[in-house]
């Protein structure tokens, strides 16, 4: 008997890849969420400094809170304070998802595609509607 073979596709080679490549590298969404997780967690332990400041001005003093709310009106400083509402209601979103992961659920390449999409619509849209209230315009 001879065994018939049918003809495969060759398997995708995967390789290390330099960091001079990356610009030619497709990475799927989840990837790109799982970055931006890690990213987000950086900005936020790297700005807790600025974040305990803000808090200890605006509680110390009524005069206090008057400069504190000077500081806050300044466009960069509402422009960091959306940053960090970015960066707080994402690593919130991607960790929760991560957490439903951990439990095997959605691991799929289907499922793993929607919630990253969830993840960064969330963020966005909370991102979109603080700086809609920071801005003035409700």
């Amino acid at each position: 008997m001879a065994v018939q073979e049918t003809q495969r596709k060759p398997r995708r080679e995967y390789r290390n890849i330099h960091i001079g490549e990356l610009g030619q590298y497709r990475m799927p969404l989840s990837a790109i969420v799982s970055i931006l997780h890690r990213i987000s967690g950086m900005l936020l332990f790297v700005l807790l400094p600025f974040i305990l400041y803000l808090l200890q001005e605006s509680i110390r003093s009524e005069i206090s809170f008057a400069h504190f709310q000077g500081i806050a009106s300044h466009p960069f400083s509402k422009l960091v304070i959306l940053a960090l509402v970015w960066g707080y209601m994402h690593h919130f979103c991607a960790g929760i998802r991560h957490l439903v992961m951990d439990t095997h659920v959605g691991l799929d390449k289907d499922s793993a595609r929607k919630t990253s999409v969830a993840v960064l619509v969330i963020s966005l849209a909370v991102t979109f509607l603080v700086a809609l209230k920071l801005f003035g315009v409700f």
